[in-house]
């Protein structure tokens, strides 16, 4: 029986993936880069997102009209993305379609016009973006954690820049980074749904066989982060809620131990069944946000609890907080609720396998973190073998590091947090 996924490499170093969903009339379709924030210098910081906003503004053959104009014909939403290691751009679009949409698509990655005025009318449409993340308490938050946790490494910086860096991408610096970054090399096309690998294969060797770039481009990365222990407090006088994110380090995105770290997460703050939504929101009321997850990079991770809640109920809700993670650490989790959360991610992963646009995505993800595809079975197998042994073993190690981290944000009343009251 011939395997739904097929892989091309084209001599140029572009990769193609194609997963064929029987019974579909619909294809999810997308290019991704292997660049995003962190593979910027400090004088760069946000052109990646930069790029991604102003390949809208038009081609060497296509006006923004025309791609918004060709974009609703075809009846598929595209969308983009830029996150500190990749950026994204994709479509979902009937199987008819695909022929254009591709073209569209390629057209937009590989042959943007930027334009001088094009450019200078996007920098202000980004600085209003940065404005209203400063307006929303918990991404702001994120950012000043971001930056203090991760010092002087670029997983610091904010993914879309800073006002100065914005303000000085002209054609030229623009149109040097894309051809650069944007090579054949660093990139990754993928589509899921009714799709016949061959004819994608045809279509991407046409669009991009005259596109050049550095032989090395896909090597270039930001070396590996140090992660500080920060305690941030920052006050602002006008916000009704404190918002408070906890953190310590965590497993990366390639780690063997990604999956038992993952279940923790779950155990601690992923659903209204976890600890975390039931001490803090449920048996108290103290939140009406509250959650525990991680973020994986490829050669790092952070494990976050987050939470919103008066300023008088910080002190409580920091000590509940911690109070689980010590539990994590000194108690082995009981089988049933391991199950629950196993279950949940197995769910998760079950149902995601009906969407093309989600397969598309994993695809694209396993093939630029990992450089292999990653079955479901393989990966519930692996959600199925981790021990509540396993799980502690993670609490240890995380939770009692020297690393562990506390960020708090709103109108705090002279608020402070000792360091020794950060011991797990």
């Amino acid at each position: 029986m011939k395997d739904p996924i097929q892989s091309t490499r084209l001599a140029n170093g572009l990769t193609i993936l194609t997963e064929h969903m029987p019974g579909l009339r619909s294809v999810s379709i997308g290019i991704w880069v292997r660049r995003g924030s962190r593979h910027e210098s400090t004088k760069l910081n946000g052109i990646c997102h930069f790029i991604e906003h102003t390949v809208f503004k038009g081609t060497e053959t296509r006006t923004a009209l025309d791609i918004a104009i060709e974009s609703d014909r075809l009846g598929g939403h595209l969308d983009a993305f830029t996150t500190h290691e990749v950026t994204g751009f994709t479509m979902k679009v009937t199987d008819a379609a695909l022929p254009q949409a591709f073209n569209l698509l390629s057209d937009m990655i590989a042959r943007p016009r930027f334009d001088e005025e094009d450019l200078r009318r996007e920098q202000k449409v980004i600085i209003e973006e940065m404005k209203m993340v400063e307006d929303t308490p918990d991404e702001f938050l994120g950012e000043l954690f971001n930056a203090a946790y991760f010092p002087n490494h670029p997983l610091g910086l904010p993914i879309e820049g800073t006002a100065e860096t914005v303000s000085s991408f002209n054609r030229d610096r623009t149109a040097e980074f894309h051809a650069r970054e944007y090579a054949p090399r660093n990139l990754v096309i993928v589509a899921a749904g009714n799709v016949l690998h061959e004819k994608l294969v045809e279509l991407a060797s046409q669009a991009f066989s005259e596109i050049g770039g550095q032989d090395d481009a896909i090597e270039h990365q930001a070396s590996s982060p140090a992660p500080a222990a920060p305690i941030l407090i920052e006050k602002k006088k006008e916000l009704e809620q404190a918002h408070l994110i906890i953190a310590a380090p965590f497993p990366d995105a390639r780690s063997t131990e990604r999956y038992a770290a993952s279940l923790l997460g779950s155990i601690l703050g992923g659903g209204t069944s976890s600890r975390l939504w039931q001490s803090i929101r449920e048996e108290r009321g103290l939140a009406y946000a509250v959650g525990a997850g991680s973020h994986a990079y490829t050669d790092a991770g952070v494990f976050t609890i987050y939470a919103g809640t008066s300023p008088e109920h910080l002190d409580e809700v920091i000590d509940l907080s911690l109070a689980e993670m010590r539990r994590s650490v000194r108690e082995s989790v009981d089988a049933e609720e391991l199950r629950l959360v196993k279950d949940q991610a197995i769910s998760s992963i079950l149902l995601g396998l009906e969407s093309s646009s989600m397969r598309a995505g994993a695809l694209a993800r396993q093939e630029i973190v990992h450089g292999r595809r990653i079955s479901p079975d393989e990966i519930i197998e692996r959600l199925e073998a981790v021990t509540p042994e396993d799980v502690q073993r993670i609490a240890r190690a995380s939770f009692t590091s020297d690393a562990l981290a506390l960020a708090a944000l709103g109108d705090l009343n002279g608020f402070r947090v000792d360091r020794s009251r950060l011991e797990i």
